[in-house]
């Protein structure tokens, strides 16, 4: 439909058609962040499914062998499929459905996330090089600072060395 301004004919309601696919890529970050020691160890992975967490607690292991780890997990599929074999120096704590604010990493995620709101990245890459980055700038008492709830501190469940 045209219609006629005072500058000639000008088209209304008319959407160009055109070929368009729309592309979306992905990538992962699993971590795991220390309320006590303020230590912290992340794996930038291309799926989040039941293989990659596996790799993540077989490399998490592997870091600080001698260290027992505690980590706190939410109900996600992957976390709890049969075919997870947990390290010996690894122990999985679930957290109750629907309570992602009781777990200690989801305030660094906030944090991350924050940081990534309102920038453009061209590519995956360039996404990789800002979580590095921000996973750099992590220090111990920053980690702590973040990470601490009261309910680490005011329970017996926990060492604290």
């Amino acid at each position: 439909m045209f219609t006629r301004n005072g500058k000639g004919l000008t088209a209304r309601g008319i959407k160009p058609i055109c070929n368009f696919q729309q592309v979306f890529k992905y990538t992962y970050l699993f971590g795991a962040y220390s309320p006590f020691t303020g230590s912290h160890f992340e794996l930038e992975l291309p799926f989040c499914n039941s293989s990659t967490f596996q790799l993540y607690l077989k490399e998490f292991a592997l870091c600080s062998p001698d260290e027992f780890k505690i980590i706190v997990l939410d109900n996600g599929a992957f976390h709890k499929a049969k075919k997870i074999q947990i390290p010996q120096n690894i122990a999985l704590v679930f957290l109750p459905p629907y309570s992602p604010e009781l777990n200690p990493a989801e305030k660094i995620w906030w944090t991350i996330k924050r940081a990534f709101t309102g920038k453009l990245f061209e590519t995956l890459d360039d996404i990789s090089v800002f979580i590095d980055s921000e996973i750099n700038m992590l220090t111990t008492d920053n980690v702590i600072s973040i990470c601490s709830y009261e309910y680490i501190y005011s329970c017996n469940y926990w060492t604290i060395k």
